[in-house]
């Protein structure tokens, strides 16, 4: 047999195996095969992992930054795996507790920010230290701060593209239900209790629940809320105000939340019960800081990322944030929301 022959042969066992074939078939159904295999490939070459995500972290940003990293360490035992970031909100610490490491921890390691889009967002300065950055994302696109910079933006949650990524080498990489439970709150918070969740989004979802993660412990922890919760949302829908075409919105100063002994967070989390008003598209809730005031944009139809980015923030297409410094600023962005409502209702009158 010549050489050309043997080499065809070969060809021919090696193309039809079930390995090939499934290489093959996933290749041409993931566009994104050769970027997880990428970064596959630089998780296996570094010995120290470190993982970052953005600051005020929601569920979504923790549960991807501890999802990852107990995905990471049930697969490589032997490396060293850690989670920075330390601001954790009550609501969230039954995820556990992330790391405190020294900055001599970076050198020659391999630092991965999850759930941001741009620098300024991440929790601690010090993933700029990394031999190498990869970014993994869904937000718009703001800033390429990674060496890998891979951003699914058509994917509701961080969450999501980590259990793709998990699900893409699942003939190698394990699972965990302390993962699973991870992977799954960032993703029912991120996409409003799945609301926002598309087909592919529940099937990823359901490999999750196929773990036996307590489900009922998650929703008790996520929504049980203390009694201040519920009176400050009293003053809430007592005190919102519309602008003239419809934006539904609330300011709440650093003197009234802390007459109603709300937590920022609790009342940050306000924002969400604005979005049923009839008309309402935009709804828009301030919340005083010391030196700030913080903004959380939501609609339905209209995309107001844009609004986000003009006032030091942004975010997805229908949930942004931003900061203004003042009450002229805080008008200003409200004229913008409003002027964005009164366009959208004239150009479609058949919605109203």
């Amino acid at each position: 047999m010549g050489i050309k022959d043997l080499f065809r042969k070969t060809e021919k066992a090696v193309t039809e195996t079930k390995v090939f074939q499934d290489v093959v078939s996933t290749l041409k159904d993931d566009p994104f095969y050769k970027d997880k295999c990428e970064i596959l490939k630089k998780i296996e070459e570094y010995e120290t992992i470190i993982i970052h995500r953005h600051r005020r972290p929601d569920g979504d940003a923790l549960g991807a930054s501890l999802g990852l990293r107990s995905l990471l360490r049930t697969n490589y035992p032997e490396k060293k795996i850690y989670s920075v970031g330390g601001d954790i909100p009550p609501y969230l610490e039954f995820l556990g507790k992330e790391d405190e490491i020294d900055d001599d921890k970076y050198q020659n390691a391999l630092v991965i920010v999850v759930d941001t889009a741009n620098k300024d967002r991440i929790a601690d300065d010090r993933y700029a230290l990394g031999k190498e950055i990869i970014k993994i994302d869904h937000h718009i696109p703001l800033e390429d701060f990674g060496n890998i910079n891979y951003v699914q933006e058509e994917m509701g949650a961080a969450c999501l593209i980590l259990i793709d990524f998990y699900k893409t080498f699942s003939n190698k990489l394990h699972l965990s239900k302390e993962c699973a439970l991870c992977f799954y709150l960032g993703t029912v918070t991120d996409t409003g209790r799945f609301k926002w969740a598309d087909a592919n989004s529940l099937r990823l979802a359901s490999l999750m629940l196929d773990k036996g993660i307590d489900t009922e412990n998650m929703f008790t922890n996520l929504q049980v809320k203390r009694k201040e919760a519920f009176k400050i949302t009293g003053y809430l829908y007592t005190h919102f105000k519309l602008t003239p075409s419809g934006v539904a919105y609330i300011y709440i100063s650093k003197r009234t939340r802390l007459k109603y002994k709300a937590t920022l967070e609790e009342a940050a989390n306000l924002v969400n019960l604005l979005d049923s008003i009839k008309g309402s598209l935009i709804w828009i809730l301030f919340l005083e800081y010391d030196t700030e005031i913080r903004v959380r944009l939501r609609s339905r139809y209209i995309t107001i990322d844009d609004i986000g980015n003009h006032y030091h923030g942004g975010g997805h297409a229908k949930a942004a944030g931003a900061t203004v410094y003042n009450k002229k600023e805080m008008k200003q962005l409200l004229e913008e929301a409003d002027q964005k409502l009164q366009t959208f209702k004239l150009d479609h009158k058949e919605l109203f």
